[in-house]
This record gives structure tokens, C-alpha cells and sequence, in this order.
């Protein structure tokens, strides 16, 4: 915590020439935790799905198309995520989730406290989906998902092109899940609806 405060300290008293303006490419880099907010789904007769959090290196790709106008690509290293029947580990999926923004960023080019909001597209594909425990040997599939986006972030200046950046993403994802036991074939519509928090460094070229 102290080191933050460090870091918010130098980027509000900082002299530099500190700027976001047309045509700066911005790269942000961090830690982006992913944390379902949905309803997960029902499983007729057997139980309620469950997805759980998973943190991976998140990494953004910006570009101002004016002084307040950007437009951001969202890439993350492949999230892993446990699936919970009623309590219980039944499957585990991996995905990936880029989305890309228009954002608008308050202040102007020589502000050193960038604040912003975005809003989007995400479209997630799912992959490597595996039966676990009780579904061992089983097959799991979840379908892939376009859904709408949006996120609110801060840019703090470090140096005339390093900075701090925090940043919340909302995403819809909805996707059927499918389980093939040989037997029988069960289905199950998820809303998993995320919340990603990140925190990293960001450097403006």
C-alpha cells in the first residue's frame, strides 16, 4: 500500500510533460482478475453451475484518435476457470475474452490524471473444456459468446511516458453448456457476466 501511495504521490507532483493526446499509441500491462457475477445455470434434475474467479496477465492496446478519443483492444493471457455443480468441481474451461472500446478520456492533453470511461463489444471463445470428478471422462462443451462491454479506468503519470493505470471492465457472457456422459446429453444456459480488475503499468509511445 505504501508503494502506491509512492507511486499516486509522484504522478500528481511529477514535472513532466505528461500527455495523452492524437495519435499516441498507450500500452497497459497488469494483473486482471476475473470475477462471475451471473446466475450460472441450471442443470435439470442434477444441479446449479457455478463459475469460479481466475487472475491472468492482462494486456491493452490503445490508440487516441484525438486528444479525448481513443479507441482499446483488450488481450489477456487464456483464463482457466472451475466449474462447481451444487458446491462441487464437475469441469474446468479456458477462454479467452478480447473486446474492443471507444473510449473517452476527461481532462485534457497535459493533464496528469487521466480518468476514463469505454464502452464496447467482447466476444469470448471457450476452449479445452474438460469434465472433472464427477463428469470425469465426460464431454463439456460451452459455446462461444458476443456481448456487450463497457469500463472505467485512471492513467497517473510516472515519467513523460510511464504510468500507473487501474482499471474495471463489465462484460456480458452468456454461453450453453453441454455434457455428453455417453448416456445422456445435458444442457445448461450460463450467464457468467464478469467484473475484470486490473492494475498495472502502462508506457505511451
Amino acid at each position: 500500500m505504501k508503494k502506491v501511495s509512492l507511486l499516486v504521490a509522484a504522478a500528481l507532483l511529477a514535472p513532466s510533460a505528461f500527455a495523452h493526446q492524437a495519435g499516441d499509441f498507450l500500452v497497459r500491462g497488469g494483473a486482471i482478475t476475473v470475477s462471475p457475477t451471473g446466475s450460472g445455470g441450471d442443470i435439470s434434475g442434477v444441479g446449479h453451475l457455478d463459475v469460479q474467479n481466475d487472475t491472468q496477465l492482462g494486456l491493452t492496446f490503445s490508440y487516441m484518435l484525438t486528444d479525448n478519443w481513443g479507441v482499446e483492444l483488450l488481450a489477456a493471457t487464456p483464463f482457466s476457470h472451475g466449474v462447481n455443480l451444487d458446491g462441487n468441481e464437475v469441469a474446468k474451461v479456458k477462454h479467452l475474452p478480447p473486446s474492443l472500446m471507444a473510449q473517452y478520456y476527461f481532462g485534457n492533453a497535459q493533464s496528469k490524471v487521466r480518468p476514463y470511461v469505454g464502452a464496447g463489444i467482447n466476444y469470448t471463445f471457450f476452449f479445452d473444456e474438460e469434465g472433472r470428478n464427477g463428469l470425469k471422462d465426460t464431454k463439456v462443451n460451452a459455446d462461444d459468446s458476443w456481448g456487450l462491454a463497457a469500463q472505467a479506468g485512471i492513467d497517473m503519470a510516472v515519467t513523460d511516458n510511464l504510468f500507473v493505470n487501474g482499471s474495471v471492465w463489465y462484460m456480458d457472457i452468456d454461453t450453453d453448456v453441454t455434457v455428453d456422459t455417453g448416456t445422456d446429453v445435458l444442457k445448461a444456459k450460463t450467464s457468467i457476466d464478469p467484473i475484470g480488475l486490473m492494475v498495472g503499468l502502462g508506457y505511451r509511445f
